[in-house]
């Protein structure tokens, strides 16, 4: 009978220590600096000289204005 319990809590210990997935931090803080930036890679947003919307990545700033070209932003 001991011997079950033993083969038993040995088993318990290692599906514990090795199997089990632990919950990770570094999830939840990724999740908390994505909510904190206003603005992220694959949100449109509209040149302030045209209209015209495109990728932030695309776009450039300039004095707080997004713009869609170098033409846009010489227009301006």
């Amino acid at each position: 009978m001991i011997k079950w319990l033993l083969v038993v809590g040995v088993v318990a210990a290692i599906y514990v220590f090795f199997i089990k997935k632990k919950p990770s931090v570094t999830n939840k803080e990724n999740k908390n600096d994505e909510v904190k930036d206003e603005k992220q890679s694959n949100d449109m947003v509209q040149c302030s000289t045209c209209s015209v919307y495109c990728e932030i990545d695309d776009a450039l700033l300039s004095g707080s204005k997004y713009y869609c070209s170098t033409e846009c932003l010489e227009k301006a």
